[in-house]
């Protein structure tokens, strides 16, 4: 079971998921901490996994790939088989950014960025029909993005 977090540790991630570029004496600062034990907080935190990694978020529009759509899946089967090669299938796609197993009307959720419908629809017929195990597929097109964060609220 992993070990409870206290305030401190909620401050420094709250600093980090804002800047993950802060050094370490902006964040000890920030927290209210000298230097050497927040340092140590975090190398902890990232030794536990709470912290997996740091990455740089990119405007995908910015890059050409203006267009984010979801794409309900229904698969042919439930089996270890059907599932495991879908899943590996979707994992070898750099197009699908996300891909959630659901509860529900469908089997899983993906969302796919593109740069726009024309390639979009090229990516539907050259290589999302050719996923493996797919019964059916709907695709969800979003009009306006209200709401992006990747900050979780702690």
């Amino acid at each position: 079971m992993p070990r409870t977090l206290d305030e401190i540790d909620l401050r420094i991630l709250r600093v980090l998921q804002q800047d993950g570029r802060r050094t370490n004496a902006e964040i000890a600062e920030a927290v209210g901490l000298s230097p050497t034990p927040c340092l140590r907080r975090i190398r902890l935190l990232e030794e536990e996994g709470v912290i997996r990694r740091y990455v740089a978020l990119l405007d995908a529009a910015q890059l050409g790939l203006g267009l984010s759509v979801f794409v309900r899946v229904w698969l042919k089967g439930q089996d270890a088989d059907s599932v495991s090669s879908f899943i590996a299938a979707v994992r070898r796609t750099p197009e699908i950014v996300e891909c959630h197993l659901m509860a529900g009307d469908c089997d899983y959720i993906l969302r796919v960025v593109s740069r726009d419908m024309d390639d979009y629809r090229r990516f539907q017929m050259e290589r999302l029909s050719g996923l493996p195990g797919i019964l059916n597929f709907k695709t969800d097109i979003p009009m306006q993005l209200v709401k992006w964060s990747t900050e979780l609220p702690i």
